[in-house]
C-alpha cells in the first residue's frame, strides 16, 4: 500500500509541475504566467516532498518546515513580482474595462523597456 501512495503523490506532483511549465510557456501575459508558476509549481513541489516523506526519505519536521517556507515565500514573491510587472507597464491581457489598479498604484503608460519616466 505504501508504494502505491508514494507513486500517486510523486506522479501528481510531476503532473502539477508539468502543468505549471505548460502554463508558463503558453499563457498570454506575465501575470497569468506568474500565477501558473507559483500556484501549480508550489502544489507540485509540495506533493513531491510529501511523496518523499511517505517513502521514508526525509524527516517529518524538515519536510513540514520546507513546505511551509516554500508556500509562504512563493506567495510573497509572486505578489512582489506582480507589483513590479504592473508598475513597469506590463500589458494586462483580457482586460475589458478600465484598469482598476490605475488609481491605486499609478501604472506607467508605456512598454516595460522604455526606462524610467522623466521627472521634468
Amino acid at each position: 500500500m505504501r508504494p502505491l501512495v508514494v507513486t500517486v503523490l510523486l506522479c501528481a506532483g510531476v503532473l502539477f509541475i508539468a502543468i505549471a511549465g505548460l502554463g508558463v510557456a503558453r499563457l498570454p501575459d506575465v501575470f497569468q504566467r506568474m500565477h501558473a508558476a507559483t500556484k501549480a509549481g508550489g502544489i507540485g513541489t509540495s506533493l513531491i516532498l510529501l511523496g518523499v516523506i511517505v517513502a521514508g526519505g526525509a524527516s517529518l519536521l524538515t519536510a513540514k518546515l520546507t513546505i511551509v517556507f516554500m508556500l509562504l515565500t512563493l506567495s510573497v514573491a509572486s505578489q512582489l513580482l506582480a507589483r513590479a510587472a504592473y508598475l513597469s507597464g506590463a500589458a494586462l491581457h483580457g482586460l475589458d474595462r478600465d484598469d482598476p489598479l490605475a488609481a491605486v498604484l499609478g501604472s506607467r503608460s508605456g512598454p516595460a523597456d522604455e526606462g524610467p519616466p522623466n521627472e521634468s
